[in-house]
This record gives structure tokens, sequence and C-alpha cells, in this order.
């Protein structure tokens, strides 16, 4: 169940390179389900708070092939995007 909207879906070059469509799907919904991947428990909180606050939402994930990728929705949930750390 999806605790805040996702908006557009955009994924950079390397993101799409690297990941599977369903990896990207898998991490989509854990995403917006709260599911905040590899972040710290601070981290973790963060995102508990910008839930009700409004800010933006940041998950760090790990492709099946060990590649570190992250999911960042905009504060406004106007827009997610999945990229690779490099990428930011």
């Amino acid at each position: 169940m999806s605790k805040f909207k996702l908006g557009q879906v955009v994924a950079t070059p390397g993101a799409l390179e690297a990941l599977t469509r369903e990896e990207i799907a898998n991490v989509l919904s854990r995403h917006a389900s709260g599911d905040w991947g590899e972040l710290c428990k601070e981290d973790k909180q963060e995102n508990e708070l910008a839930l009700k606050e409004g800010f933006r939402i940041f998950s760090v994930y790990k492709s099946g092939r060990g590649k570190k990728f992250w999911v960042i929705t905009e504060a406004d949930r106007s827009v997610t995007t999945v990229l690779l750390p490099e990428e930011y």
C-alpha cells in the first residue's frame, strides 16, 4: 500500500542500463510503501518526517548484481527519479 504518490517516474540513463525493468518496478513499490532500503536509522526517521511535512523522500537499494542506486521523490510529489549515485 502506497504511503504517498510517486508523480511522474523517470530513470537516468545509467539506472536504465544497470537495472532491469522488474528491479525498477519492485523498488518503486517498496519506496512508495515506506521500505526505504539500505538507509541508516536516522535517515529512515527523516523520511518518516518527510511524509508528514512534505519534504523530499530518499531511498537506497542494491540491484541483483550489487549495484547501489537511489530513488528520490521530490517534495511536491511531482516526480520520482531512479538514479545511480554518480549521476546525482
